[in-house]
């Protein structure tokens, strides 16, 4: 039998993180899962590996550092570990008025969101190149196709930059073996909401939410497809389509409405 592609999964103890390893070890592949909580993400290993019997590595770091994928990389070349599959799910989010933000609460959010997504992203390239084959799933997110979000300005714009980023490299890629697909998720229940502080405005108390289990079997089919984006759901490519059609001022209108505390 022909061993399966071992996959890499940032953010893996929780959310759609933990619902994509949880997948991607239901089909035979086995996981190096990272995540900053080193507690549940050994319970998180440990549970993939009782319930579907593949190989599953831990590593318990925090992405959100100066170099951190390169250290995080540099452990895995020690370890002799090949990276089939990259799924940069790592990131986080912060609300509020933006000169309220600290500096380092900014620094953080670009710093994982951008810098540790396209870092890794770069390590595992080469590999994958010269084997003629990889896949990669960078989790953006719907709001990446809106103008932008007043008082989640910052997470907005890492979002976008993870959408242009995942979709002008799928194209530079094309023929190569190797594929990017970019995950674009809406509303999603998860503690995102609660960790950012925006569980209480409009948008999160009034917008459906889809399952995180749904988000990631979709993203990985849509990933080992081929596809170069995945908008799972019927509401997420209203709201993707809605963020892109002019007059562009009128969805950035809304979006402030959406973002106030009820």
């Amino acid at each position: 039998m022909k061993t399966k592609e071992t996959a890499l999964v940032s953010g893996a103890s929780t959310g759609i993180g933990f619902e994509l390893a949880r997948v991607l070890a239901a089909n035979g592949h086995p996981l190096v899962l990272v995540a900053r909580d080193r507690e549940k993400l050994a319970a998180a290993a440990e549970r993939l590996q009782d319930e579907y019997g593949v190989p599953v590595s831990a590593l318990g770091k925090d992405l959100s550092g100066p170099g951190a994928a390169e250290d995080l990389w540099s452990d895995m070349s020690k370890s002799n570990l090949t990276i089939d599959i990259l799924i940069n799910n790592a990131g986080v989010g912060a609300y509020g008025e933006f000169q309220s933000m600290s500096l380092q609460e900014i620094e953080r959010m670009q710093t994982l969101n951008v810098m540790t997504l396209t870092n890794l992203t770069r390590l595992a390239l080469p590999g994958m190149l010269a084997r003629k084959h990889g896949r990669i799933l960078n989790v953006a997110s719907v709001v990446g196709y809106q103008p932008g979000g007043p008082r989640m300005a910052v997470y907005y714009a890492t979002k976008s930059y993870v959408l242009s980023f995942s979709k002008g490299l799928a194209k530079e890629l094309d023929g190569s073996g190797v594929s990017v697909t970019a995950l674009s998720p809406g509303l999603t229940r998860s503690s995102f909401e609660q960790k950012a502080g925006a569980g209480g405005t409009v948008l999160y108390k009034l917008a459906p939410q889809m399952n995180a289990r749904t988000v990631a079997v979709a993203g990985y089919h849509g990933m080992m497809r081929g596809r170069k984006v995945v908008l799972p759901g019927f509401i997420t490519k209203i709201m993707a389509f809605a963020g892109e059609f002019p007059p562009r001022a009128i969805a950035l209108r809304v979006n402030q409405l959406l973002l106030r505390r009820i």
